[in-house]
């Protein structure tokens, strides 16, 4: 049995698909859509929503700074909903068997404040986590060291007790410089395994 005694995933990604790419190749075609993100920092707008900007104002904000691309831009408020999802099932049928297990589960996510509500209502089982850590809530983003100190107090666990899943692999070197074990993300077959050979199911 390994000395893990917590799992923490991680939600963009590795529960639930995050595609704005593919949303806006839907609404305006390949190429536009490739203009468009070069064109715009939507990333950077998003990073400033996941540390707590608020939502609406934002987007609002990066409309009126590029007017040429102010309809595309409201898309980000309008129909975020429709870049989320969906729900990757295997990883979240890993997450009920890990805590039926008796295994505590974790979130710990980029995701704005208003976003994250909006997520909740829409796919329930995120209130399912033991404690979740979002970034928008503590007003600093991963990999920042600060927001991985924040979950170790709050659940007293000590680094080399935690698990961490995510899909970038700054976040999983963050945790891991803390003494964290840590997983990219790349595929549910791959994590499996892991979690096979680590025996925490």
């Amino acid at each position: 049995m390994s000395g893990i005694r917590a799992v923490v995933f991680d939600i963009g990604n590795v529960l639930l698909e995050w595609r704005p790419e593919r949303f806006y190749d839907a609404q305006i075609g390949g190429d536009r859509r490739a203009a468009l993100f070069a064109s715009v920092d939507l990333d950077g707008m998003n990073e400033r929503i996941d540390a707590g900007a608020p939502w609406e104002q934002s987007v609002a904000a990066c409309a009126a700074a590029h007017p040429a691309w102010a309809a595309e831009i409201a898309l980000w408020h309008h129909r975020w909903l429709d870049m989320l999802g969906p729900v990757i099932a295997p990883n979240l049928a890993l997450l009920r068997r890990l805590r039926s297990g008796g295994i505590p589960v974790f979130a710990l996510s980029n995701f704005g404040t208003e976003t994250f509500a909006l997520a909740r209502r829409e796919y329930p089982f995120l209130t399912e986590f033991d404690q979740s850590f979002i970034s928008g809530h503590l007003g600093v983003i991963k990999p920042d060291p600060a927001i991985y100190s924040v979950l170790e107090t709050e659940t007293a666990m000590a680094p080399d007790h935690l698990f961490f899943i995510d899909d970038r692999p700054e976040n999983i070197a963050a945790a891991q410089d803390r003494g964290w074990h840590g997983h990219v993300f790349r595929d549910s077959d791959a994590l499996e395994q892991e979690i096979a050979a680590l025996r925490l199911v």
